[in-house]
């Protein structure tokens, strides 16, 4: 296992910008930025014993400065939308920047996707930390966030979060890299298939955030319980996917709270890369971007239609209007640990 460390620009506040790139013993290998501990590549063996990179992202830091889709990128304090930007915590009302229509999408206009974190290399992972002030983007509390990649010899990718605040708070971070498991930039992943453990999700209204129902996938486009191509029901109406353009949707995983368990498999048939991604988080959000055409990514790659898909490990979206969904609220002195595993494997 080896870390090399090498210059990736800067930002034009001057700041550098480092990347940390982490191979193993077969030659796969996972590069990161400290710019929004953002994961920036993953070589991994397909099935003709290519490396093919699986994550879209940018060859230049100026790429991901107009990046605005979080291709990669740590998001927080709180991923996902919360309606009218705006929560109440302990009898106080709380305003955040509503930079999504009326919502607080990945935790405001300055989120952490955009900020510089501390970075430190140790054996074959690197440590990403950062200190987000009370009121950062309206939020409260002095939150400490550490962030940890790690990359294992059976070709796994670790994701761990350990967040404290000194003072009551909210947060629901996650990693908003976009898969596309035949390589990125290879064209659409519509023949991907992708199953995942969740009987139920939370469907949406017209603005894409979570009604306050749980409801069951069975007989919906949405139900992915068994594998599938991805492609098969994204153009069915119904569940607001044709409102969206694609899957925008929060399942809610079936396994119990508490261990890393596998929650979801995506497959390409063409090259045999299979990725089974393991958390302890209650919920996935599958999100299929429709259109990437206006976007060029690594080796100068127009993305185009159906280019990748996300499935980011998280709790549900809007949860401080909805008390039945699992709590967002961090406790003053708490620490709060998760840990995400996507294991990329050959099937013949």
């Amino acid at each position: 296992m080896s870390v090399s460390i090498s210059e990736f620009g800067q930002l034009p506040s001057g700041e550098k910008v480092t990347r940390y790139t982490i191979t193993n013993a077969s030659g796969a290998s996972a590069s990161f930025l400290n710019y929004g501990a953002t994961w920036q590549t993953m070589f991994v063996p397909n099935r003709n014993s290519q490396l093919v990179d699986v994550v879209l992202g940018y060859d230049t830091i100026e790429g991901y400065l107009s990046n605005h889709m979080f291709l990669g990128a740590t998001v927080g304090r709180v991923a996902n939308r919360i309606k009218n930007a705006r929560f109440n915590l302990n009898g106080i009302e709380y305003h955040l920047a509503a930079n999504n229509g009326a919502s607080c999408l990945h935790g405001g206009k300055i989120g952490f996707d955009k900020k510089i974190w501390d970075a430190q290399v140790e054996g074959n992972s690197v440590f990403f930390s950062l200190t987000s002030p009370d009121g950062d983007e309206g939020f409260p509390g002095s939150l400490s966030v550490v962030v940890i990649y790690s990359l294992g010899d059976d070709n796994s990718l670790a994701i761990q979060y350990m967040l404290n605040s000194d003072q009551d708070t909210i947060q629901n971070m996650t990693n908003h890299a976009y898969f596309n498991l035949a390589g990125q930039g290879s064209g659409s992943v519509l023949e991907q298939t992708l199953q995942i453990e969740a009987n139920r999700c939370t469907p949406i209204d017209e603005n894409v955030v979570p009604t306050g129902e749980i409801a069951p996938v069975f007989g919906t486009p949405l139900d992915f319980t068994k594998a599938k191509p991805i492609g098969r029901d994204i153009a069915a109406k119904g569940q607001m996917i044709d409102v969206i353009g694609g899957f925008d949707h929060n399942f809610v995983l079936n396994h119990p709270k508490g261990g890393v368990e596998r929650v979801a498999t995506a497959y390409d048939p063409a090259g045999g890369v299979a990725m089974d991604v393991y958390t302890d988080q209650p919920g996935i959000q599958l999100f299929t971007p429709p259109d990437f055409s206006y976007m060029t990514g690594k080796n100068g790659i127009r993305y185009g239609v159906n280019p990748a898909y996300c499935l980011e490990t998280q709790h549900f979206a809007n949860a401080m209007d909805n008390p039945d969904f699992p709590s967002i609220v961090l406790l003053a002195g708490e620490v709060f640990s998760s840990e995400t595993i996507y294991r990329f494997r050959v099937e013949k």
